[in-house]
């Protein structure tokens, strides 16, 4: 490469780079230092004692990760047969697409107030169960774990099958015609040549839906009980940060929150390789 080739490279390069540095590594180490940090800046493991030694801060982990593990699993599964169906476009997709974009442009908090709104106690979903006959007195869907749960999952779904439907859509029909020409049924298809080429984009999608559903904050709050069942780890940093104004338990738990999320992407991904791995296997017998 020539150096004015080299130049040109950096010079487009270099923004990206600050960019990142600035609004991603500097604000993570910074964190991470003032997590190991007492107020006077000196070094202590106070921070991840005072956390974890407090069991009611310390089963925020199991909370969030009850919520967020169930719902981009259910996530990811749902994605999985309708992106298949509509990997080659089918009659009114464009129609079925903005539908299934509306819930994540309206964000968080709007989805959580309609779901007060319309499945509250009051709301035009109890109404209705109730006028039917399906059940006696008002189901309660909010201000618990599956208000919770269902809001993730509304926004989780589509932004889950969006993602796969465009992952598979780039899978060659070829092989899926080649599979069968060689007499393989279309179940035999799907698991032995379809399935295993998804795999990349199914952890990829499972990877950024569990980030989202882990840091969850507003539904928590909204739709949960934010003092009870459903204190989510993000409310435990911001009750840190924000009320007690101690930064320094704050950061710690926020480290705490990556490593988790990281703990789970990874084995994600050990998973995706020895899908390919038993994928090559298959494919060489």
């Amino acid at each position: 490469m020539s150096l004015g080739r080299r130049g040109g490279l950096v010079a487009l390069l270099a923004p990206a780079v600050v960019f990142i540095v600035f609004l991603f590594i500097y604000p993570f180490l910074y964190g991470l230092v003032l997590s190991f940090s007492d107020p006077s800046g000196s070094f202590t493991l106070a921070n991840y004692e005072r956390f974890f030694g407090d069991w009611w801060e310390r089963r925020t982990i199991w909370v969030t990760l009850w919520i967020s593990l169930p719902v981009t699993v259910a996530s990811v599964a749902l994605a999985v047969p309708f992106a298949y169906y509509m990997r080659r476009g089918i009659r009114g997709e464009k129609v079925i697409t903005f539908f299934l974009i509306v819930p994540i442009t309206l964000g968080t908090v709007l989805v959580s107030e309609g779901m007060l709104t319309y499945m509250g106690p009051t709301g035009w979903l109890n109404q209705l169960l109730m006028a039917i006959g399906v059940v006696a007195k008002p189901v309660r869907f909010t201000h618990n774990y599956w208000g919770v749960a269902i809001s993730l999952l509304i926004q989780g779904f589509p932004f889950s099958f969006l993602m796969l439907l465009g992952y598979i859509s780039g899978i060659s029909p070829d092989l899926e015609r080649a599979s069968q020409m060689l007499g393989a049924s279309r179940i035999q298809t799907f698991l032995r040549v379809t399935f295993p080429l998804m795999v990349p984009g199914i952890a990829i999608s499972f990877c950024l839906s569990f980030v989202a559903a882990f840091s969850v904050f507003p539904s928590a709050v909204l739709l949960g009980e934010p003092s009870g069942p459903t204190r989510v780890i993000s409310i435990s940093a911001y009750h840190w940060a924000f009320e007690e104004f101690n930064f320094n338990v704050a950061s710690a738990i926020s480290i705490v929150m990556a490593a988790i999320e990281l703990l789970v992407i990874s084995g994600v991904l050990v998973w995706r390789n020895r899908m390919y791995r038993g994928a090559s296997i298959v494919g060489k017998g």
